[in-house]
């Protein structure tokens, strides 16, 4: 019997050491990182969808810009190779033709060009250039650059053009995405660039993530190929085990999304070094954490 128990035990060590292994970050300190710490960062801008500074538009860049906040914004490539800025996987939330009326299917659908047909929600705002973007910026706040790779497109071709712009300017950025094999890229072809993974207890939300690929994600199973600076992770779910575990014995720098009032501020910033707010305006563009 107790032969048994410690070869129970020695197994249950074993795994537990290997799961170590593998949720275990990148152990390197980025220079970058004292950059974002304690910092305060806009998501999709500081925007307000009922007015004429939506979700990632320029408009809602250059807000976020004059009031010192630093920014986080989606890239994704349209159907000619363009790196547009633009969120969610297809485009009926918040794309509208020139009658007002939903943009079906994906921007990967269509050209930069037919893009410019459309605005943003009711604002005379377009899908921006990462280009242009930038060039916005002007590298005068730190930036967070997710690199979007919906299910069957590819995406080292999104990643190599982000670099290549993003290698352009003189800012702070960095980069993070939900697809391990993009934050892989950069870490194969761009060590030097801070790269984070982003993700989040998905099985909560969404009944039909509950598969091996989605569980792998929220215990953050692929920071072995990543190596992540750091991990940007849903902040309602903090308490998450592999999250906490990044953080307090790896020393992780930890991210959290999306803060979406004062009192959430507060009950998260002790649990992160950076938070990615919306849906309200923080009194500073620093936290106490």
């Amino acid at each position: 019997m107790m032969r048994e128990m410690k070869t129970v035990l020695y197994l249950f060590v074993i795994l537990f050491l290997l799961y170590l292994l593998m949720i275990m970050p990148g152990m390197r300190r980025h220079p970058f990182r004292q950059a974002f710490a304690g910092r305060m960062i806009a998501h999709r801008g500081l925007y307000d969808n009922l007015s004429e500074a939506p979700e990632n538009s320029l408009r809602a860049f250059a807000l976020a810009v004059q009031q010192g906040f630093g920014i986080e914004l989606d890239v994704q490539l349209t159907k000619d190779g363009m790196a547009v800025v633009f969120h969610d996987d297809d485009c009926q939330r918040v794309l509208r033709d020139a009658e007002g009326k939903p943009v079906p299917g994906r921007i990967a659908d269509y050209t930069y060009e037919e893009l410019q047909g459309c605005h943003l929600l009711d604002s005379k705002e377009r899908v921006p250039l990462f280009a242009d973007v930038l060039h916005l910026i002007g590298g005068s706040v730190p930036l967070i650059t997710e690199i979007k790779a919906p299910a069957g497109l590819p995406y080292a071709e999104t990643c190599a053009e982000a670099y290549r712009l993003l290698s352009a300017t003189s800012g702070i950025y960095c980069v993070e995405s939900f697809n391990p094999l993009a934050v892989y890229w950069f870490r194969k072809h761009h060590p030097e660039v801070m790269r984070g993974q982003l993700s989040s207890a998905f099985w909560r939300e969404d009944p039909t993530q509950r598969k091996p690929l989605y569980f792998a994600l929220s215990w953050l199973l692929f920071n072995f190929l990543t190596r992540p600076d750091f991990v940007a992770y849903d902040c309602r779910y903090r308490h998450d085990p592999s999250r906490v575990i990044c953080r307090r014995l790896f020393r992780n720098t930890a991210v959290a999304y999306t803060v979406k009032s004062p009192e959430e501020q507060k009950k998260v910033c002790r649990d992160f070094d950076v938070l990615i707010f919306d849906s309200y305006h923080p009194k500073g563009t620093y936290f106490r954490p």
